[in-house]
């Protein structure tokens, strides 16, 4: 508590020493995007760190209904940071949600998962920290164009980037377009967006969030990434709330916006978001040893539950119809569940740059940045944990080209779910490892599934699509 006391004193002096204005408080709803509101500085005192401050949760995807809307979010001082997107000064800070009578955090709230799933990580004995560091890639566009009506559908993206451009009259057209698939990663002036990314990352900087490394990646068109210092489960989640943010709001202040949806370009690479995960305890690495790729024995059963628990897993990681357009085979996109080290085609990877034990992780390679990071992250880190109480074998690596084995071997691969709703139905059947610590709960699952299937799977699959012209309408 008094750690906590500490906190607000800290945040308290901020606002007052350096003239904030507002206080902007930023919580994620169900299905995985950032909400907000904000009051004026005077109206943040001690108390509201315990009081916290109403809201109407039916207005909000996922949650209640209109007879039990009422409910509270509570500032976590721990989290602010600057909000320089903003003209008056403001402060952020990342909250929790609660519900009003009860005064228990609300089930349905994502961090409210991530907390429960950190201490029921310690609860096991096995670890007490779960380290994240994803990688979440994105594209940067100049212009964003679609619309659905009952008798029309159309989308288009444009980037002055994009190789489709090479022919365009731009008055003039200097010619520097990465071509498809080559975006990994020339120099300027083919990489057109190198001052744009360092923006990007010195706002990050600013905001508190440690990054390693910024690059073009390997598709035509704006696609980029920013690798984040890896981090706690909850701290991870939360930073990379932060990051969406900051990049969109920084692309936006360049007159270009920023997509993280998986698929935006046909024919060229999506964006993932790799995401690397090591269990420690008492400040020492779990995962370094003597097996295969200098695993450990914890290493290789954690891999065995992810990929057990795989097609439910990606109803989190994967959460969308666009996440599929990714996961097929050719562009380097994971859709065999295997593993490996240093391969690049398989599910799992174990990266081999370093030998030092605290530098070995295991890579999980289907996600991508559409997900819910509190649920997602949790979600991986309750299946790999799976995998090590039941000492679950990940079977033998695969370190060959899996794109090039031949089909004698290769339908002896397992596959990720080809859509949202098979990989819902697997999460439907196989959840039972979620539920451990009531880290998620029947409800929050069931939730989900009725959410995507009603919201997402249901409405894209009634819709025309603009392809299906060009292949029936003259049967």
């Amino acid at each position: 508590m008094a750690d906590s006391i500490s906190e607000v004193t800290k945040v308290l002096k901020f606002v007052k020493e350096t003239g904030i204005k507002f206080i902007d408080f930023k919580f994620m709803d169900f299905p995985g995007q950032w909400q907000h509101f904000t009051v004026p500085e005077s109206e943040l005192t001690e108390d509201s760190f315990k009081d916290g401050f109403g809201f109407d949760g039916s207005s909000l995807r996922g949650w209640k209904n209109i007879q039990e809307s009422d409910m509270l979010i509570i500032p976590d001082p721990k989290t602010m940071f600057v909000d320089k997107f903003i003209a008056a000064p403001t402060l952020s800070l990342i909250c929790d949600v609660y519900e009003p009578a009860t005064r228990e955090k609300y089930t349905r709230c994502p961090r409210n998962i991530a907390q429960k799933a950190e201490a029921y990580l310690k609860s096991t004995g096995i670890a007490d920290t779960a380290y994240f560091g994803p990688e979440a890639e994105f594209f940067v566009f100049d212009d964003v164009r679609y619309k659905t009506t009952p008798n029309s559908s159309f989308y288009a993206v444009d980037s002055s980037e994009g190789q489709w451009n090479t022919g365009r009259e731009e008055s003039p057209n200097l010619g520097y377009k990465p071509r498809y698939k080559e975006g990994y990663f020339p120099v300027p002036p083919t990489d057109a967006l190198m001052d744009l990314r360092n923006q990007m990352v010195l706002n990050l900087i600013e905001a508190g969030i440690q990054v390693e490394a910024q690059h073009h990646e390997v598709a035509s068109g704006g696609q980029c990434e920013i690798d984040l210092r890896y981090q706690s489960l909850l701290i991870a989640a939360d930073q990379l709330l932060q990051f969406k943010y900051i990049v969109k709001n920084t692309a936006k202040a360049f007159n270009k916006t920023v997509t993280y949806m998986p698929k935006p370009i046909f024919g060229d690479n999506g964006s993932g978001m790799h995401v690397h995960v090591s269990l420690w305890k008492k400040g020492n690495p779990l995962f370094a040893g003597s097996g295969y790729a200098g695993l450990s024995e914890e290493a290789l059963y954690f891999i065995g539950g992810i990929l057990k628990h795989a097609n439910s897993l990606i109803a989190f990681t994967n959460p969308t119809t666009n996440s599929f357009k990714r996961l097929v085979p050719g562009f380097e996109a994971p859709v065999n569940l295997a593993y490996s080290q240093m391969n690049r085609s398989a599910a799992i990877r174990i990266p081999m740059y370093s030998n030092s034990p605290k530098s070995k992780r295991v890579e999980f390679r289907c996600p991508d940045p559409t997900a819910n990071p509190y649920l997602a992250f949790s979600a991986i880190m309750m299946a790999g944990l799976d995998g090590i109480m039941n000492r679950l074998e990940p079977g033998e690596p695969l370190d060959k080209d899996i794109y090039d084995l031949p089909p004698e071997e290769l339908k002896n691969v397992p596959s990720t779910p080809e859509s949202l709703k098979a990989a819902l139905e697997a999460l439907a059947d196989d959840h039972e490892y979620l539920l451990k610590g009531d880290v998620f709960t029947e409800d929050v699952i069931r939730t989900w599934i009725d959410y995507k299937m009603e919201r997402e799977v249901k409405p894209f699959s009634l819709r025309p699509h603009p392809y299906e012209f060009e292949l029936y309408y003259d049967v």
